[in-house]
């Protein structure tokens, strides 16, 4: 008779210890994405006071932020050229810095130019410092060997809570926008320089003459365009349900005020608790398998209140979807930077630019949905790309990293 409990104990290996210098790593990394995250939050929580002070309505407010489309654009080509080029920490520091200084600027505005110039410089520091961070995160989860995409922005979405937690506390206490935005761009300015020596660098290959532009196009291999879709369906739905979810609760399910307002919470809290856990159990059922079952949660988040409009319903369905939704793109995005012959800064950039359109589009697209049918009809289209990211990730090709389960056969 064998003893197999033995035999487990013999065959299976202790994890590796994880090195120091990855465990910095990690640390510089994530503060990034709360420095993104930070800034986002404690800008939104003073939006009301710096439109006023500016002396724009709702139209005015619409079409200046087009200006953050229009630099975020930019940025999208500029780090597409560079991110082979230049040293990715480089690029990653410039882009923190460039939003820590411009934070406090722009909470100054007073005039429609100086708005429309910081949100323009905003867009630009974005996506400067968010392909090479995203970039940096799969370096760092490289050298740890298992699923750690996901705490990353989670450390975003604490970000953007304690930034709006910050924006409450300062209007509480009568500290204008501009000196908030200070305040906490000088101590995430003082982080960063204590820990940007710990920052990882991406790869880099060497370029000689004509062969850039070569390089430029070859990144878009079919899984890369494949990754593509996915992220763009991801950002698609993340944003239409960010952005909708509290009209949805009192168009569609008449709720009140109140509660339209939990449902989004109730959506921002799932998410965050989803990127919190969400490697454990990339790592315990394999990330391709992960995504499937993570888009199958949103899936039915998204069909719960379409089929039974209720704010009970409402609630509950968008909270399934921030937590069916919330790994996705981190996991994509890994999947990008391991691509064979490409660097993970080079394949994260042709990610980045599926995934922009995606964020952009979807609060229009569900707006004219809604308006040649209704909200309840629009939601019937998230829910089908929901599902194709279902059917999609079963095409992607990728290699277990040591501390995940094994990707499973193609069927």
């Amino acid at each position: 008779m064998t003893d197999t409990s033995t035999n487990q104990h013999t065959t299976e290996q202790p994890a590796p210890p994880v090195p120091r210098s990855a465990v910095r790593a990690r640390w510089s990394v994530a503060l990034l994405f709360v420095i993104m995250g930070l800034a986002i939050g404690g800008w939104s929580a003073r939006v009301p006071e710096v439109r006023d002070a500016v002396g724009v309505g709702n139209t005015g407010w619409g079409l200046a932020n087009i200006a953050t489309n229009a630099g975020e654009l930019i940025s999208l080509v500029v780090v597409a050229v560079l991110i082979s080029r230049i040293n990715t920490r480089r690029l990653a520091l410039a882009g923190a810095a460039l939003i820590l200084v411009n934070a406090p600027l722009l909470a100054a505005s007073t005039t429609v130019v100086a708005l429309v110039g910081g949100l323009a410089v905003w867009g630009f520091a974005a996506n400067l410092l968010a392909t090479p961070m995203n970039a940096q995160s799969v370096e760092v989860q490289k050298r740890y060997g298992r699923p750690i995409l996901s705490t990353f922005h989670a450390g975003f979405s604490i970000g953007m809570l304690a930034g709006g937690l910050c924006g409450t506390g300062a209007a509480a206490i009568g500290m204008s926008p501009s000196a908030q935005m200070a305040v906490t761009s000088v101590l995430l300015g003082a982080l960063l320089v204590g820990t940007h020596r710990w920052l990882p660098d991406t790869p880099r290959q060497e370029t000689k003459d004509g062969e850039d532009r070569r390089r430029l196009r070859d990144r878009f291999t079919p899984q890369l365009l494949l990754l593509a879709v996915i992220a763009f369906l991801a950002s698609f739905i993340e944003m239409a349900g960010a952005q909708w979810s509290a009209l949805y609760a009192t168009e569609v399910a008449g709720a009140a005020a109140v509660l339209a307002a939990a449902t989004y919470t109730c959506l921002s809290l799932a998410a965050t608790v989803a990127r919190l856990f969400g490697d454990r159990l990339a790592g315990r059922f394999g990330r391709i398998r992960f995504v499937r079952l993570s888009a199958l949660v949103a899936t039915v988040g998204v069909a719960l209140p379409v089929a039974y409009p209720h704010p009970a319903a409402v609630m509950a369905g968008f909270g399934l979807l921030g937590f069916g939704l919330a790994c996705v793109t981190p996991t994509v995005l890994g999947f990008a930077g391991e691509q064979p012959g490409l660097t993970s800064g080079e394949g994260v950039s042709v990610v980045a630019m599926g995934q922009w359109p995606g964020a952009l589009l979807a609060a229009p697209v569900i707006g004219l949905l809604a308006g040649a049918l209704d909200l309840r009809s629009a939601f019937v289209v998230v829910a089908v790309m929901a599902l194709a990211v279902v059917a999609l990730i079963g095409r992607v090709r990728a290699t277990a990293l040591p501390g995940e389960s094994p990707v499973p056969p193609r069927p």
